[in-house]
């Protein structure tokens, strides 16, 4: 059965602020119109566990095909990561913003990190969590009254789902269950179903961040 359309804004949820320059007047370009499909997208993700060299963490299609990669430093701050596609462009920078109240990233377009490049930024809706929920904030929306984008859910059971807003539209949703060219992968494998017209750089990137909370507080209770 086909999936209905889903926007980034759904009516009466968009913020005060126009859209950023980049949407193109398409409905969910956060990144780039190439990331965009108008039919359901799903991600295989793979995180190798041996964190020997940069490019641990893969992204694929269902068919094993490259969508992006993380590079990210193997000595010194771990304060950085890029997604980069599948030729080894930049597509987004990931910076941790150190020492902030409720652990924030700012998304930068590209290899840069320079405010005018600024994407987006991420950040937990509390201090103390029992289960995952970050904020997303595009970066016209200065106030950060209400959110763009909502994340809930379980990392550890792999059950994320990206809300558009403060509403209930999904956007993208995790899957605790292995598609069968994923299974042989790697180790940590899980898929994330991205909507029709959702961008899936975007997504990529959330997961990312969302892997990087993970092991932060892990890290945190041993």
């Amino acid at each position: 059965m086909e999936q209905p359309y889903v926007y980034a804004y759904p009516p009466g949820t968009a913020p005060s602020a126009p859209p950023p320059p980049q949407a193109g007047g398409v409905a969910g370009v956060i990144v780039d119109p190439r990331f965009c499909a108008p039919y359901p997208v799903d991600l295989a993700i793979v995180r190798k566990m041996m964190k020997l060299t940069d490019g641990n963490f893969v992204i694929t299609d269902v068919n094993g095909n490259l969508l992006f990669k993380v590079k990210e430093p193997v000595f010194g701050l771990h304060d950085k990561r890029i997604l980069l596609d599948a030729s080894g462009s930049p597509v987004l920078t990931l910076k941790e913003k150190m020492m902030s109240l409720h652990d924030r990233w700012q998304v930068f377009r590209g290899g840069s990190t320079e405010q005018s490049d600024l994407l987006y930024t991420v950040k937990r809706s509390s201090m103390l969590q029992l289960k995952t929920k970050l904020d997303v904030f595009l970066s016209h929306n200065k106030d950060e009254k209400r959110c763009d984008f909502r994340v809930k859910g379980s990392w550890l059971e792999r059950s994320c789902v990206v809300y558009a807003g403060e509403s209930d539209a999904i956007v993208a949703q995790m899957h605790k269950k292995h598609t069968v060219q994923s299974v042989f992968l790697g180790k940590d494998n899980f898929s994330v179903t991205v909507y029709p017209n959702v961008d899936y750089a975007f997504i990529a990137s959330l997961v990312v961040i969302l892997d990087d909370v993970n092991r932060e507080d892990r890290a945190g209770s041993s």
